[in-house]
């Protein structure tokens, strides 16, 4: 169920999404790293609109399934040009993919060389490495990668398969607030590039992976520092030149997206007073579960009344987990009907969303960029 709003406003729950924001951050990565390749990770936020935008500018895309393949060749991306780094596919979507045309493949095990070889024959596979983050808002590492001798071992396997040894790649934590936590992941990379000259392995590609920051309630290093220390690593480490790539997702949308909700509730418990939204964990923020509610969402509301009041925001459901964020300042005389707006919220929230205990999730609506502005269901 959706909350109606004043005449001419749309229900609620929904995320707008300013596209021109959208294309700003897309910008600023171009600008900080112009020598590496942009693959948008499309797991962060797949709206069409987004995609052709990003498409538009000379972007390119990061897949983890054939469902996320067929938007981008819906909008005319060639599969060719997309990374498949799901470092684990069903051998289904590996063939579907080939056979669309993507030609480049992650793993980080035998089983997953063996598959891609038997569905994907000569197709080009670059390897996972895993990292140790540090400092990352939203810890996402430990179940892809594994260590430098490891993804020399399998790089060496892709080639007795008949694949092509085309990379490495590795991932150092989403929200990552540090801009030297590359380095160490780049050293190791350089290290395997430097072991498997001796047998005629020369890799092609170095990918970087995402991890680069959006601004939630606090400053974050700027794009040009994380540059900086990448760019310092790969001439310090790397043997000899390689395509760069990263694969941003929160960077380039988060802070275009701000979710407009309802109260649907208020109420005072145990001293504390709390604001039901039409939106919550389960259907719009399942990162405030994942971070243990680390990530500070800015919020106000449309009261904008000058006496605050701290509130518990949570959600529609019947679920004592689903809350969004604690002791936050809104208008002091806050009531059912008033709407709340929550910023920096592009970015895994309509992805994620789901319909536990029957809530709608959010609709999208888009703004600015002329020839996309409108809206559509949140599972366009």
């Amino acid at each position: 169920m959706t909350m109606s709003g004043p005449a001419g406003e749309p229900a609620t729950p929904y995320l707008r999404v300013d596209l021109d924001g959208v294309g700003r951050a897309y910008r600023a990565m171009r600008d900080a790293l112009p020598e590496a390749r942009v693959h948008y990770a499309m797991k962060c936020n797949p709206a069409r609109p987004i995609l052709s935008l990003l498409r538009g500018m000379g972007g390119s895309f990061e897949i983890a399934s054939v469902a996320e393949l067929r938007e981008l060749t819906a909008i005319g991306v060639p599969a060719a040009d997309v990374l498949f780094s799901n470092p684990v596919k069903m051998p289904a979507q590996i063939r579907q993919a080939w056979v669309a045309g993507v030609r480049r493949f992650a793993a980080d095990s035998d089983a997953e060389l063996d598959k891609i070889a038997a569905m994907a024959p000569g197709a080009s596979v670059y390897v996972r490495l895993a990292t140790t983050a540090a400092r990352s808002a939203v810890p996402s590492e430990g179940k892809f990668g594994v260590d430098p001798d490891e993804v020399a071992r399998l790089l060496r396997g892709a080639r007795a398969r008949g694949l092509r040894t085309y990379g490495i790649t590795f991932h150092v934590g989403s929200q990552m607030t540090d801009p030297s936590a590359w380095a160490a992941a780049i050293e190791r990379c350089g290290a395997v590039m430097n072991d498997l000259r001796g047998e005629d392995i020369r890799l092609t590609m170095l990918n970087v992976g995402g991890g680069f920051p959006a601004r939630y309630d606090r400053d974050v290093p700027d794009l040009t520092m994380y540059a900086k220390h990448i760019r310092t690593a790969i001439e310090r480490y790397v043997p000899y030149p390689v395509e760069l790539v990263v694969e941003p997702g929160r960077a380039l949308v988060a802070e275009a997206g701000v979710m407009v909700a309802t109260v649907i509730g208020v109420a005072r418990r145990g001293g504390s007073r709390w604001a039901h939204l039409d939106v919550g964990a389960f259907n719009g923020f399942m990162e405030s579960l994942e971070t243990q509610n680390a990530l500070g969402y800015p919020v106000r509301d449309s009261r904008n009344s000058p006496r605050l009041d701290l509130f518990h925001l949570t959600g529609p459901s019947c679920d004592s987990q689903d809350t969004l964020r604690y002791d936050v300042p809104l208008s002091a005389d806050l009531e059912v009907g008033d709407r709340v707006y929550i910023q920096v919220a592009g970015a895994y929230t309509t992805a994620y969303a789901s319909r536990f205990n029957g809530f709608d999730v959010p609709g999208l609506r888009f703004v600015g960029s002329g020839a996309f502005v409108g809206s559509e269901d949140a599972a366009a």
